[in-house]
């Protein structure tokens, strides 16, 4: 995989060069409420302004149905961008048109612009090869040069992503080329004990990097929504909540395969429970009660991981020469249940261990809860593509820049 340091020892002074970024930030009312992605990209960015590129910023954000839709425009990704490289960032409001050409033909060297949401043509995610060629000859014909650096893509099979590439001079930015680096510590040669945090909403967005841990980890600890899977597996009641029920052969499956390989697999002891599901908007007190996870009331929903499985959580973690934690212990929007979250990230900054916190929504509570994220080894941009990684498949957009 050729990198973007090899790109400009070859000189860009002038160059079109197509940034495939992953700007795919959280929006509330059409304000950022997350900006990690956008700055994630900077290094890459700034770099190829300051050697003279022309530089062309592309992304998706959010899932529009392959047409205009004012509710996903990069227009406030776009705006934060130029905030943070302290200069104008030109916009096209479209992908491939009129607007997008002009916006390319007016950029000198050293200035940015950033076209629309790719996904606003139905060729970008397209699953008919010739419909997403056919927008990826369109895109190629906006730059000389590709780099891509949207992590939290290279998992998907989309026209700016695996089939771009393929037209253009291909290279890899810096951010790209850490989450590699950090995955393969990871994978390959890992440093033990090994131990792993997953949480999050469905235990089934886990089971395939599960499968590949239970050969790998010293240690699996289980929190958030697809722990009442595990419990219920046990045999416990959960009451109303989050549960999984096709996914319990799998899980009891797991387990013993845990047991058998020695695999240490830690679910809660304890958790927090409501007969209702708190209010994120408002965060109006929700006054939970805590009870024993082998104890929950048949009305009640459990939401976080309770204090004596904080303490367990940390416990397991002090001795960790690496971790990996994908997914929060609960709720972590709402103050009354964002402790179970704060005390694994704690945990992690407590830990000598080399950290890496796998993307998604344990990236965005990392901000959302106030945590300095330069002090963790490494925050992913692309949970999805992060686990993709971990389960050992091939991932589109990592695949066409090795080609």
């Amino acid at each position: 995989m050729k990198t973007i340091d090899e790109l400009l020892s070859e000189g860009v002074e002038g160059k079109r060069v197509f940034v495939r970024a992953d700007l795919n930030v959280p929006l509330a009312d059409g304000t950022i409420t997350d900006d990690g992605r956008i700055r994630a990209v900077l290094p890459t960015v700034t770099k190829l302004a300051e050697a003279g590129a022309k530089v062309i910023v592309a992304s998706h954000l959010g899932r529009p149905k392959g047409a205009p839709d004012p509710a996903f425009s990069l227009l406030p990704a776009a705006e934060r961008l130029g905030e943070l490289l302290g200069k104008p960032v030109a916009f096209a409001q479209d992908t491939v048109g009129p607007a997008a050409h002009d916006a390319v033909d007016g950029l000198e060297s050293g200035q940015v612009a950033v076209i629309e949401n790719l996904r606003f043509n139905a060729g970008e995610t397209s699953k008919d090869d010739t419909e997403r060629g056919e927008f990826a000859d369109k895109l190629a014909a906006l730059a000389d040069v590709y780099v891509g650096d949207g992590f939290g893509a290279v998992h998907r099979k989309h026209a700016s992503v695996y089939d771009l590439p393929a037209r253009l001079p291909h290279y890899a930015g810096y951010l790209i080329a850490t989450e590699v680096g950090v995955l393969k510590k990871l994978t390959e040669d890992v440093k033990r004990p090994y131990v792993v945090a997953l949480g999050g909403a469905k235990v089934s967005d886990k089971l395939a990097v599960i499968d590949q841990l239970l050969g790998k980890a010293d240690r699996l600890l289980i929190g958030g929504g697809m722990a009442y899977t595990f419990l219920k597996a046990q045999g416990h009641e959960v009451g109303i909540s989050l549960l999984q029920e096709d996914q319990i052969p799998v899980v009891k499956e797991y387990m013993k395969r845990a047991e058998d390989s020695g695999v240490e697999l830690v679910l809660p002891v304890d958790v927090l429970v409501s007969t209702e599901f708190p209010d994120l908007k408002t965060k109006a007190p929700a006054n939970p009660t805590t009870v024993a996870a082998d104890a929950i009331p048949a009305d009640q929903e459990g939401l976080d991981i309770g204090p004596e499985t904080r303490k367990l959580y940390a416990s397991k973690l002090t001795d960790a020469a690496t971790v990996f934690w994908n997914g929060p212990m609960g709720v972590f929007e709402h103050p009354d249940y964002a402790e179970g979250t704060k005390a694994v990230a704690q945990a992690l900054l407590d830990s000598p261990a080399f950290t890496v916190v796998g993307g998604g929504d344990s990236a965005a509570a990392v901000r959302t809860l106030g945590f300095d994220e330069n002090a963790f080894g490494h925050i992913s941009t692309g949970g999805g593509a992060s686990l993709e990684y971990l389960e050992g498949k091939t991932l589109p957009g990592l695949a066409a820049l090795e080609n």
